[in-house]
């Protein structure tokens, strides 16, 4: 079978909305074996306020993914070492969305001089991130709408990070 590459561009302060949705849908669908649902119903109301929402990702290097011409999931970098945001749609789940969106933003990273990338990855991501070189670095207990939820810092070196010499 052969699929597509997801399609990549940059966020537009119009698709706030549909990404909130995207946000949402991959919260409830995709995290229900590792969050109770109310971690689950507290971590999708920050999308609630789709201007705050919105506010967030135009404040970051923000790209979106499209199959077949619709957005399925989108990524956020903030500052030139960290992803904030990578989420993809349930129906979009294991197409090569996510990783085509982790790709760009390591590309975009290392551009722009990182020699690192780290991530807060939920435990439902733990496993993507790991299988890209991502290792763990510290567990994390954070609050969201009164609700506490664990994550996971991890950390990937950047190819052509390293020194000639191996020095880093």
């Amino acid at each position: 079978m052969s699929r597509s590459a997801p399609a990549l561009r940059p966020y537009l302060p119009e698709d706030a909305p549909l990404l909130a949705a995207i946000f949402v849908a991959s919260i409830t669908e995709l995290t229900s074996d590792d969050y109770s649902e109310a971690q689950q119903e507290a971590w999708a109301m920050t999308a609630d306020d789709e201007d705050a929402f919105g506010r967030r990702l135009a404040g970051q290097l923000t790209l979106i993914a499209s199959l077949l011409g619709s957005p399925v999931g989108f990524a956020s970098l903030k500052g030139t070492d960290h992803i904030d945001m990578l989420y993809v749609h349930p129906g979009a789940a294991g197409q090569g969305v996510g990783a085509a969106l982790c790709d760009a933003l390591e590309k975009i990273a290392g551009a722009r001089g990182a020699k690192a990338l780290t991530v807060d990855a939920s435990d439902t991501a733990l496993d993507f991130f790991r299988k890209r070189g991502y290792a763990a670095e510290r567990r994390n207990s954070v609050t969201i709408n009164d609700e506490w939820l664990a994550n996971t810092t991890m950390k990937k070196t950047l190819d052509g990070a390293a020194a000639p010499g191996g020095h880093a």
